[in-house]
């Protein structure tokens, strides 16, 4: 059986704002038909603070220790909490909300895209599984977040190893497309973390972080061999394509996309408008 052919895209480490504003593109570009789905692989520089587009950035971001630490800093389109972009490959996936393999809940859609990460992980030797909330408790904690870091706690449908979270995503849907970007942790730096948001007092920040350990991992506390970037890129492709059924074919950008994509980063991403209109 022939296997549907989607576009890969390894943008290596870009400016936050153009790595928001490249997600932004294919989302418009695969909304007008001019392109297929879309998997595509980057990295930040400099290492990049993002935060959810409901979140309050002035009120819930300590932008002293943003600027001490050398961090970007940019709003995505997408919902969630702050997420650190450091040590991990991040991935977008762009694919309409017609594609026959495509739930219409944001839910169950995660959960067919994130077949691909679960392989990937599998590939590496994790024993990853799905996140499912099972009590009322749990349910209610992701409608009303009591923390603004991101990986304090699965989501439905998240990627979990040994009970902890090792995968983050969001998701919008915006001119009949869904796009769905998340980060898969290869390492992680606590300290530099919790050190980028504002808490109410010493005491909740550390019962925060305490909190935190017990419900968030990176690969390589989990292998006593360290994942390499190579060998993610490698793990999580070939993932991707045993999980959503799919064969990957490699992109560059055209002069002329790419100059769109610099130019949309400019005028949104790096606006104040943008970044800190909450």
């Amino acid at each position: 059986m022939i296997k549907e052919k989607w576009r890969f895209i390894d943008s290596g480490n870009c400016s936050p704002s153009f790595n928001m504003a490249l997600d932004e593109a294919l989302l418009d570009w695969h909304s007008e038909g001019k392109i297929p789905p879309v998997i595509r692989f980057y990295g930040w520089n400099p290492a990049t603070l993002s935060i959810g587009y409901f979140q309050k950035a002035e009120k819930e971001i300590d932008f002293d220790a943003v600027k001490r630490h050398g961090l970007g800093f940019v709003r995505r389109p997408t919902g969630g909490r702050g997420v650190l972009h450091d040590q991990e490959l991040t991935y977008s996936v762009i694919v309409t909300e017609e594609h026959p393999e495509m739930p219409r809940t944001v839910t169950e859609a995660y959960r067919v895209i994130s077949e691909g990460i679960l392989e990937g992980f599998r590939n590496l030797g994790l024993d990853a599984y799905f996140a499912i909330p099972r009590t009322d408790e749990e349910k209610e904690g992701l409608k009303n977040p009591r923390s603004s870091v991101c990986f304090d706690a699965p989501s439905w449908y998240e990627l979990v190893v040994e009970g902890r979270k090792v995968a983050g995503s969001a998701q919008t849907r915006q001119k009949g497309v869904i796009l769905q970007h998340g980060s898969i942790l290869l390492d992680l730096d606590e300290d530099k973390l919790f050190d980028l948001f504002k808490y109410p007092s010493e005491r909740v920040k550390e019962r925060m972080r305490r909190n935190f350990s017990s419900k968030a991992v990176a690969a390589n506390a989990l292998r006593e061999t360290p994942v390499t970037m190579e060998e993610a890129r490698k793990a999580f492709k070939k993932g991707f394509e045993t999980g959503l059924n799919i064969e990957l074919e490699a992109y560059e950008l055209s002069q002329d996309e790419q100059m769109y994509v610099e130019n949309l980063a400019k005028s949104k991403y790096e606006s104040s408008d943008w970044n800190f209109k909450r």
